[in-house]
């Protein structure tokens, strides 16, 4: 993913999401270096992305977002298997984090099913409609 990208992700974000990342949030995260791809069909439409941040011995998957025309194909499955590739060999990753809506009943299956593991709720994480906030599950994954 490249700042020029961004004219196809942006749309796709605010089509998947109530409450999406802005532009700015991707332009800080490609900024800090984070980890970006992009899954393309061969005519170039854009079907899905990643945008996971490096620690030391592990990685954090920030965001993980599959275009809803191509929701329930398993393009999540290959982000993540892609996402899992690059944390093993190119950063030495042990461990892959992320957070999920409580209320995201799918997304929570799709990371079951990969093997992640519920290990801590954070309280308000994320913003929820009429000025509310939504609880997240921390989940985790061995590499």
């Amino acid at each position: 993913m490249t700042v020029a990208s961004l004219r196809e992700v942006l749309p796709v974000e605010q089509a998947a999401y109530e409450f999406p990342w802005t532009r700015g949030n991707f332009i800080d995260s490609l900024h800090a270096g984070y980890d970006a791809q992009l899954l393309m069909r061969d005519d170039g439409t854009l079907i899905g992305y990643f945008v996971a941040m490096a620690g030391v011995d592990e990685m954090h998957l920030l965001n993980l977002t599959v275009t809803p025309s191509f929701q329930r194909q398993g393009h999540a499955l290959r982000l993540l298997d892609a996402l899992c590739d690059l944390a093993r060999s190119e950063r030495g990753a042990h461990q892959l984090w992320l957070e999920v809506r409580v209320s995201n009943l799918r997304a929570r299956a799709v990371y079951d099913r990969y093997g992640f593991r519920s290990v801590g709720l954070r309280r308000g994480y994320y913003p929820a409609a009429a000025g509310r906030r939504e609880d997240a599950i921390v989940m985790s994954l061995g590499l």
